[in-house]
């Protein structure tokens, strides 16, 4: 019994960890922030890209090879891939938002 309860704490702590550090990944754009970034690529359009094999989902990587545009006053970079943007860290390249 001793043993089943140390486990399960064990695991507890584990899980408790994995989450936290997930949710320092995390990236809120507020929605005036997302206006003001929607508002700038209409401006300044993109042509889509295909990326096969590259699911668009917060916390996923986009290839070095993808070129990132620079939005003025953001610190996050995007592109434009299957006509959604897609906000992306520069330096680790990872999705932190993608708009429809």
């Amino acid at each position: 019994m001793k043993a089943y309860l140390t486990s399960a704490v064990a695991g507890l702590a584990l899980a408790a960890s994995a989450g936290s550090a997930m949710a320092q990944d995390v990236v809120v754009i507020k929605p005036e922030q997302e206006t003001v970034i929607r508002e700038y690529v209409k401006k300044e359009p993109l042509a889509s890209i295909k990326l096969p094999g590259v699911e668009l989902n917060v916390g996923n990587t986009v290839p070095d090879t993808v070129e990132l545009h620079e939005i003025p006053d953001q610190t996050y970079r995007y592109t434009v891939v299957d006509n959604r943007t897609v906000l992306v860290d520069p330096g680790t390249h990872k999705i932190i938002h993608v708009m429809d």
